[in-house]
């Protein structure tokens, strides 16, 4: 689960363009939206096309989006918990 989180990581910082950070400098259980990375919902579309084209997995309920993307950690537990299924 450790590579899964810090391979998320450096797949979260090139997708969101976000060349001021280094993977080291997200937290696995940091908030990615409002007191953590500041991330909004343009963000999150962009993280379901990071899981959808990488780790072939689709959000199975829109509602569950909060949950899945709250942090690393979730987006990591999300992704092992499908793609074992």
């Amino acid at each position: 689960m450790d590579k899964l989180m810090n391979d998320l990581k450096e797949q979260i910082i090139d997708q969101l363009n976000l060349q001021d950070l280094k993977p080291g400098d997200i937290g696995d259980d940091e908030s990615l939206f409002a007191d953590g990375l500041g991330l909004d919902s343009i963000d999150v579309l962009e993280l379901i096309v990071l899981m959808q084209s990488i780790y072939k997995i689709k959000l199975s309920k829109a509602e569950d989006g909060p949950k899945v993307f709250q942090s690393v950690r979730t987006m990591a537990e999300y992704i092992t918990a499908n793609q074992a299924a």
